[in-house]
């Protein structure tokens, strides 16, 4: 399983803001973090999951979402 957090997320959605990405994952059809790290400041999120979720909700911000990133 590959993750992903809140900087990744936003790269993903073409380049929008860490704020604009809060705003997004917050939202009850946006996947839930599948864990929190640092001291639980910090979620991440299943990347495939997200994949899927710009793929149905945000096709048109798409940037890196299906790229095999190392």
């Amino acid at each position: 399983m590959r993750l992903v957090a809140l900087s990744d997320i936003a790269d993903m959605l073409g380049g929008v803001s860490r704020t604009r990405a809060t705003e997004i994952t917050n939202r009850a059809t946006f996947p839930a973090p599948i864990d929190t790290v640092a001291s639980g400041k910090v979620r991440v999120w299943d990347r495939a999951a997200v994949e899927a979720w710009i793929r149905e909700y945000r096709p048109h911000q798409a940037r890196g979402a299906d790229q095999d990133e190392s």
